[in-house]
């Protein structure tokens, strides 16, 4: 049994983790626990204090006491707006707390554009437009080609936790770009772990979303790798090693 821990920040879209758990079908665990998120606004003011040292150091006894190998602070833009150096900081912080590997859902969507062999790439952002921005700028830092950035303006995570399919497809349709060779969904309070397949088949191309990135980043913290064609071009890689 392999057990992965995530920091998630407040409560929206949580329950993609037990789905995903349940789509890779095999001897891995997936614990939640979550951290206190202060004020939920996609704002860089608010975006730096939920991703404080001290407010990731508070979960960590539990995911430690739930026998996680290693940890991911399942958060996008509370790690990105830190920068490309601010975020590694944030991440070593991290691990010296938990005593175990760590990363967090933007350095997953560095590591996973390579996996899928994309090298230019649009995002489609839930996030007002200044925010997504920071996104970008870090995935240049990561070396990827941003060719276009949409974002769509919403400030709490709690009305991104609402949206359904409809929603996420019109996003991801709007954010596409022709010449893109993956498109990025950046946020974790973004329900997407039912529709990563049916996204990549509309348009054409591997799709990256927050939640999916997270937990395959945690796999490769561990060295796993699972086969999950549920979950998109990202978990159909090879070696594939499952039990």
């Amino acid at each position: 049994m392999t057990a992965l821990g995530f920091l998630y920040p407040g409560h929206s879209a949580e329950d993609d983790y037990p789905r995903i758990e349940m789509l890779i079908d095999s001897d891995v665990r997936l614990p939640v626990v979550h951290t206190d998120i202060g004020e939920d606004a996609h704002r860089v003011d608010a975006l730096l204090e939920m991703g404080a040292p001290e407010r990731l150091a508070a979960g960590v006894e539990e995911l430690r006491l739930s026998g996680a190998e290693a940890v991911v602070w399942a958060c996008t833009s509370g790690s990105f707006v830190f920068g490309w150096e601010g975020a590694h900081d944030q991440v070593r912080s991290l691990a010296r707390a938990a005593g175990l590997p760590a990363s967090s859902t933007s350095f997953a969507f560095a590591h996973a554009i390579g996996e899928v062999g994309a090298r230019r790439v649009a995002v489609a952002a839930t996030y007002p437009e200044d925010v997504a921005g920071h996104f970008a700028t870090f995935l240049k830092a990561a070396g990827a080609e941003v060719l276009s950035v949409r974002g769509s303006g919403i400030i709490t995570a709690a009305e991104v936790g609402t949206w359904g399919w409809d929603e996420v497809l019109a996003m991801a349709r709007a954010g596409d770009h022709p010449d893109a060779d993956a498109v990025l969904l950046p946020d974790t309070a973004l329900h997407t772990a039912a529709y990563v397949r049916d996204l990549e088949q509309e348009l054409g191309k591997p799709v990256l979303t927050a939640n999916q990135v997270t937990v395959w980043e945690a796999l490769r913290l561990v060295d796993r790798r699972v086969n999950a064609p549920a979950l998109g071009a990202l978990f159909t890689k090879e070696p594939v090693v499952q039990v």
